[in-house]
């Protein structure tokens, strides 16, 4: 991504949800609790668990901030 792909104005501000993506977030957010509850069920307490778990949050953050700003960047 180069400096012209990227527009911090557009990117760091408030962005309101549509009845669509409200649906959408809630979809990913049920699969990632779902998911989670997978990793805590069989999964040994470990690092490894815990590193999954971050992961698993910041995918699905990810995927939120990419419905929220529409799949762009600026």
């Amino acid at each position: 991504m180069s400096d012209t792909d990227f527009d911090p104005e557009y990117v760091f501000n408030h962005h309101s949800a549509s009845k669509k993506q409200l649906e959408q977030y809630a979809a990913i957010h049920e699969s990632a609790k779902a998911f989670a509850r997978v990793i805590l069920d069989n999964v040994p307490a470990c690092s490894d668990r815990s590193a999954a778990l971050q992961l698993l949050r910041e995918s699905a953050m990810t995927a939120c901030a990419a419905i929220s700003l529409e799949g762009r960047l600026k």
